[in-house]
């Protein structure tokens, strides 16, 4: 590669460019046909190396595998071509001033400025030192104006923002430059830039990469650079995201944006980037970059006094390695069409992005669409016509309703895009906190807070404010030193009742606005399903663990409808999950314990489709006693007869179908993103505890509670509460205090606790002939009436 060729040559000469300064890696494949224009067949440029300018930068070539000079200059790597990083230098001169670009079209031969030269990447219309001055003007001259065009205009939006930014990065330590597309389009120099960025983007990133590290050295010295390591530009927000299943080869090799469900995560594999060879007769080191997964082992020795052949030896401890994920997401269940199955895609993950996201995550991904051959054979050179897709995957953005719905376009700019454990929110902005604790400062919030939840369903006002207390949720105790036992703070609530009684709809409702979760079905669901199965890894052929929808759930609500349509083994999975909060997995040589820290909201109907006011509640439900104890709160909902009542249903209902939003009109509520943001921010500020008042309160609530089974006429005491309930009231509590964005349970909040546990005990628990509670009708199988007519016979 030492041929020179004129100043002036540019790509469409038809020769073969040999200049280091119009690198290419281009793959001729076997039987190719004779090479078109552009505008007729679009040529696959290997995603493995980056052609850029000679004078600046010291580009290495996927073909020949030089070892990089040692220099006074930054070194770094570029961070986007995964399978092999083309190692490069920065040049501290000054690039001159360019012209505008020029408009993009297929037509190679471009004109532009003459003192640009014709320093073109490979096969493109792209001017590398155009690219370069473009990019470091944006990121001098861009401000939050640009994107707001004089709209609620603050002082500090006319101030240069990414200046600040690299401040941030600067005081954070962190390497990762989240570039927001949006703001490429709204800055007038750039906008091209974007559209080559979107399809070059092996090329443009890259340069990318060299320009911010020169922009990050004229503020910070070197040394600063050396301590935080390689600066890598991150690309998101596009102006428009792709669905998995219109992903065609169109889109191979360019940058795309999707969305969907992260379905499977693989262990982290060491991935080599470079080789390292030694000379088994005279010690000679050679250093072979890694291409696609294939390792170049040299034939012979590169040593002229030597020149032996078979000789080179790979020492694997001298190698370089990166960390690996290989991933597969989904099609969310909203955007599937009708008939159809969703569709699936598979990432790999490198480096930073290893460990951000965990299955069960609402993402939206970009990243760079490749397509890779398959062989045949394994051991065989000879490859399919048909090419493997994957997903290189850039950056990503979680976009679960868990984060707080502030201005998505700006969310990730001013923070890195690993979410800890501990740091999963959003930031609200000033406004949006003083509204949410403007909100929290009504007397009646609970009771507005309650009739946001469905509104479009009647009544029901009990039901939705438990449902209410369910997202909100209490406090987790974790165990301590002295020996605390962990306490969940999940609450777990079913709906019961008469078929037609809008238990579906408050399911499908609570899935829309938790978190995280699944909503799935009892008779359409396994015991692995709920849990975890084995499945043999693609890549590696070992057994390894698939999430169910139980895993799925960690850390929000998991919706099951057609809760008593389950089988026995089925329902036996959850004892521990609504309990431990733990699945315990122990087959095929597996043995491990997965978290399942999630609500459960069912809904179940009684056998024979009607309520039995004779059977008890596992009688009517059939289900276990064991199972039934476990959720906090069983309200039962009866379609009872009653003229009044069926009249305002009747009206409300066919209301509903004469006007667009008739349920809101003159209702004080708040909408679903409003609430959204209360409730998370809630549960990111507010850890309630209990307060003495509030823990006397409790007890004496217990107390009365258990007093109800007292019969003075009988000898006979009634077990009305258990221990169980105890707990569920002081989960209520918590969750009713951080409702109200208070960090002290009061008295307040557990008489509401106690009054919705008492009510909804009142419904299911009531002996029809004295009339006084009994849990007996929930913790007994036999129908109480069925003993006690036993009973008297003897």
């Amino acid at each position: 590669m030492s041929s020179q060729q004129p100043s002036d040559f540019t790509p469409d000469n038809g020769r073969r460019n040999e200049r280091t300064d119009f690198l290419s890696s281009q793959i001729d494949y076997p039987m190719s046909s004779q090479r078109t224009p552009r505008q007729h067949q679009r040529h696959r440029r290997s995603e493995f190396s980056s052609t850029l300018l000679q004078d600046d930068i010291g580009a290495t070539s996927p073909i020949a595998y030089p070892t990089t000079p040692m220099r006074t200059t930054t070194s770094f790597d570029t961070p986007r071509t995964p399978y092999i990083r083309t190692p490069f230098t920065t040049n501290t001169t000054d690039s001159p001033n360019l012209a505008q670009f020029a408009s993009l079209g297929p037509d190679l031969q471009e004109e532009t400025d003459p003192s640009l030269g014709s320093r073109l990447i490979w096969g493109t219309s792209v001017n590398i030192q155009e690219a370069i001055v473009r990019f470091r003007n944006f990121l001098s001259q861009f401000t939050l104006a640009h994107r707001k065009q004089g709209q609620n205009l603050a002082p500090e939006d006319h101030s240069p923002f990414y200046p600040m930014y690299f401040a941030h990065l600067f005081n954070t330590s962190s390497t990762n430059f989240n570039l927001n597309c949006k703001n490429l389009l709204a800055f007038p120099e750039t906008e091209k830039l974007y559209e080559q960025l979107v399809k070059y983007p092996q090329e443009i990133i890259p340069l990318m990469d060299h320009t911010i590290t020169e922009f990050y050295l004229n503020q910070y010295s070197q040394e600063d650079l050396g301590v935080l390591g390689q600066l890598k530009v991150r690309p998101y927000n596009l102006n428009h995201s792709v669905n998995m299943r219109d992903l065609d080869p169109q889109n191979v090799d360019q940058l795309i944006t999707i969305k969907g469900l992260l379905i499977r995560a693989s262990p982290v594999i060491p991935d080599m980037k470079e080789a390292f060879f030694r000379c088994l007769i005279c010690d000679n080191e050679v250093t072979v970059a890694v291409d696609r997964g294939r390792i170049l082992e040299p034939t012979r020795c590169s040593r002229e006094s030597c020149g032996a052949d078979n000789c080179m030896s790979l020492i694997h401890n001298r190698c370089v390695f990166s960390d690996k994920q290989v991933a597969r997401m989904q099609e969310t269940p909203d955007v599937v069409p009708d008939g159809q199955t969703p569709q699936t895609v598979t990432m790999c993950l490198y480096d930073d992005l290893v460990d951000v996201a965990k299955p069960g995550d609402r993402l939206e991904i970009t990243g760079i669409f490749r397509g890779v051959p398959v062989r045949v054979n394994p051991k065989q050179r000879v490859i399919r016509a048909l090419f493997r897709t994957y997903l290189d995957v850039v950056h990503i953005k979680r976009t679960d309703q868990k984060r707080v719905a502030i201005d998505q376009s700006f969310q990730m700019e001013l923070g890195g895009e690993r979410y800890e454990e501990g740091d999963e929110f959003e930031q609200v902005s000033t406004s949006d906190e003083e509204e949410i604790v403007a909100l929290s400062r009504r007397e009646n919030i609970y009771e507005v807070l309650s009739r946001s939840i469905a509104p479009s369903i009647y009544e029901l006002d009990d039901v939705k404010k438990g449902i209410l207390l369910q997202l909100f949720g209490g406090t987790h105790k974790k165990p301590t030193a002295n020996g605390t036992s962990q306490f969940r703070g999940d609450i777990n609530v079913i709906l019961v009742g008469d078929p037609g009684t809008s238990k579906s709809q408050l399911l499908q409702y609570v899935h829309k606005i938790a978190p995280r979760g699944v909503y799935t079905s009892g008779k359409g669901s396994s015991a692995v399903g709920l849990t975890a199965y084995i499945t043999r890894d693609p890549d590696t052929r070992q057994l390894v663990l698939e999430s169910g929808a139980l895993v799925l759930s960690d850390g929000g609500v998991c919706c099951i409808d057609e809760f008593d349509k389950m089988s026995d083994s089925t329902r036996s999975v959850l004892h521990e999950v609504m309990e431990q909060q733990t699945i315990s997995v122990a087959k095929a040589g597996i043995i491990t314990t997965l978290n399942a820290r999630t609500s459960i909201c069912a809904s179940a109907n009684p056998v024979g489709s009607r309520w039995n006011k004779n059977l008890t509640v596992p009688a009517n439900l059939n289900l276990p006693p064991p199972l039934l104890s476990r959720f906090d709160l069983l309200y039962l909902i009866l379609d009872r007869v009653d003229e009044d009542a069926d009249r305002r249903l009747a009206k409300h209902l066919v209301t509903l179908y004469m006007e667009d939003n008739p349920f809101t009109a003159g209702v004080d509520i708040v909408g679903i993103e409003l609430l959204t943001k209360y409730i998370n921010y809630a549960k990111e500020k507010i850890q309630p505890e209990l307060s003495n008042e509030a823990s006397e309160a409790l007890v004496n609530c217990y107390v009365e509670l258990r007093k109800q089974g007292q019969d003075r006429g009988s000898s006979e005491r009634r077990i009305t509460a258990t221990t169980r309930q105890l707990e569920s009231m002081i989960r209520m509590s918590e969750a009713h205090a951080r409702m109200r964005l208070s960090s002290v349970v009061e008295v307040g909040d557990v008489l509401e606790a106690s009054r919705l546990l008492r009510e909804a005990i009142k419904e299911y628990a009531t002996d029809p002939k004295t009339g006084r509670i009994d849990m007996d009708l929930m913790l007994n199988v036999l129908p109480k009436l069925i003993e006690d007519d036993v009973h008297n016979t003897n």
